[in-house]
């Protein structure tokens, strides 16, 4: 038998850019496919996952998997849930269509019609959920604790970086305005010169739309004379992420606004204490003064002085670090993440509705 007709779930990953939703994919699929037989479809889906072609997909997508009647198609995006209602309703392929949705804010007319055509809608969190026009299950996100781990020795591990200093503080995500990178760099300007053993760095693309905001953060820096001491290293291949979180010893998440927000789980499952603002499913992830810090959106007075707090004492850095991490393995793996979804696909699959026990 081909291995394409025994694929129960199909994943579809239909963008080329690397966003939230390929962070997601790229952690739940290897935890999945322990147990299912489950296979990624879309145009850049790296070689080492199971994959299934377009060509596979119409040449044995029209008869299900063994032991099953269809297969579930699972979306995280609009286009992924329209592609899978064409292929079952229009072309008539066996399918049955969940959708995962993270936005927080009021969706289209058509965002709306779309959802009400799934099988099964999957909230990452209750505010979430508050969204959707339809019982959602509600499944928030995980993290591969194995790929996001403590460091032996942060400190060593800062210096093979090559960056000046002793201690690391980053911002992971796109550069705008959206993601909160210049309340970042208004912070390091405060900040960093009271404490020289720091080093900031920022990671993420900067998109072309986004050039002349990333200049004038540039222009700020360069005013600020800290050129030498806040780095913009651009986007880094998915691979080198896990090791600049555990270079790191205090990691920020100054989001505007956001849908869930991975940057704080992964930060925390790498032993960084976290400043984030209350947006997304931050309050969720961080126990404030406990594996971290949470702040409004948009005050950078309350946003400088948790990081102050941590800049002056290192120890409350560390222990807030180990702290989130234990938090993160107790309740946020991506193991329970797999095992939800799995439960959500069992119940597809013998025509039991659970999307109102989330």
């Amino acid at each position: 038998m081909n291995r394409a007709q025994e694929f129960e779930v199909i994943v579809a990953s239909l963008k080329r850019r690397h966003t939230g939703v390929t962070s997601t994919v790229a952690a739940l699929i290897p935890e999945q496919a322990k147990r299912l037989e489950i296979a990624a479809l879309g145009p850049s889906v790296p070689p080492q996952w199971p994959r299934i072609s377009w060509s596979d997909l119409f040449k044995h997508g029209f008869n299900p998997p063994p032991g099953k009647r269809f297969r579930i198609w699972h979306a995280r995006r609009n286009l992924e849930a329209l592609t899978g209602l064409i292929l079952r309703s229009v072309l008539g392929m066996p399918l049955k269509l969940v959708l995962t949705s993270a936005a927080q804010r009021r969706h289209s007319r058509w965002t709306h019609w779309l959802m009400r055509q799934m099988d099964t809608v999957v909230a990452t969190s209750a505010e979430t959920a508050n969204y959707i026009p339809v019982p959602a299950k509600i499944i928030s996100h995980g993290v591969d604790t194995a790929r996001y781990f403590l460091a032996d020795d942060r400190g060593r591990e800062w210096s093979r970086s090559g960056l000046p200093g002793r201690f690391g503080i980053g911002i992971f995500g796109r550069v705008r305005r959206q993601k909160g990178t210049d309340l970042f760099v208004e912070a390091m300007c405060r900040l960093l010169p009271k404490f020289p053993d720091y080093t900031a760095i920022i990671i993420g693309a900067v998109t072309p739309d986004q050039t002349r905001f990333a200049r004038h953060l540039k222009d700020i820096i360069a005013a600020a004379g800290l050129s030498q001491r806040i780095h913009f290293l651009g986007e880094r291949p998915a691979a080198e992420i896990p090791l600049w979180f555990r270079r790191m010893s205090i990691v920020v998440a100054a989001q505007r606004s956001e849908g869930f927000g991975l940057v704080p789980l992964e930060a925390m499952a790498s032993g960084c204490a976290v400043v984030a603002t209350r947006v997304g499913a931050a309050h969720h992830i961080i126990v404030d003064e406990h594996t971290g810090y949470l702040v409004l959106p948009e005050d950078l007075d309350g946003l400088v002085s948790r990081l102050e707090i941590l800049m002056r004492d290192p120890q409350l850095t560390l222990q807030m670090g180990k702290a989130g991490r234990t938090h993160v393995v107790n309740h946020f793996s991506i193991e329970r993440e797999a095992a939800e979804l799995e439960r959500v696909y069992e119940s597809i699959w013998h025509g039991v509705d659970t999307s109102r026990d989330g």
